[in-house]
């Protein structure tokens, strides 16, 4: 029972992560700084509650803040960014994911698997959802979207970490949003195969 709701939590962690990579990050790492819900204290994946590594995450986040506000809210929607951040949510969902099991002694690699694909799902789910939301709003509107998406990352971050049954609802979501986005992009392709 223990390693399926540090299972979960991983899970959780990592579908915010991959929502957004870097305030996911620094709420958990706080977090176990404090050993609220989680502690990588004594584990390999210790550095992810110390200080040097969580300075890094701020430093990568001041530099996609900076990149929204230099390339504009969608900036970090467009191919090279969205490579970088894809490759970040994936490692960093991997390895907290890892260090909620580490955390209880349990084998890290079902963290690491499922921390990945949990970071995935949660970015392609919110890449997608974020690039059919811009299109329908105006550009005052579109501007809040990365706000809302931090919001929504941090807060799906805190309910794993904290209530690990909320995870399952998070990737859950997730999934649902990937698929039903997925699937209206199919539909509307088709109805313009019909008019030709």
């Amino acid at each position: 029972m223990h390693f399926l709701l540090d299972l979960l939590q991983g899970a959780g962690i990592a579908a915010a992560i991959g929502i957004r990579p870097f305030l996911p990050v620094l709420l958990v790492g706080a977090l176990a700084a404090g050993n609220v819900g989680i502690d990588f204290g004594g584990t390999d994946f210790a550095f992810l509650e110390q200080a040097p590594a969580l300075a890094i995450v701020v430093v990568l986040l001041a530099l996609s803040l900076y990149a929204v506000r230099r390339g504009g809210p969608d900036a970090t929607e467009r191919p090279p960014y969205v490579a970088l951040f894809a490759v970040f949510a994936v490692v960093l969902g991997a390895l907290e994911a890892a260090g909620s099991l580490a955390d209880r002694g349990h084998p890290i690699v079902p963290g690491i698997v499922v921390g990945a694909a949990c970071a995935a799902i949660g970015f392609a789910a919110a890449l997608d959802l974020l690039r059919r939301t811009r299109r329908r709003l105006d550009v005052e509107a579109a501007s809040a979207l990365p706000l809302y998406a931090e919001s929504a990352a941090l807060v799906a971050a805190g309910l794993s970490v904290l209530f690990p049954p909320l995870a399952v609802l998070v990737v859950a979501g997730l999934v649902a949003l990937l698929v039903g986005g997925r699937r209206r992009a199919g539909e509307k392709y088709a109805g313009l195969r019909i008019l030709r």
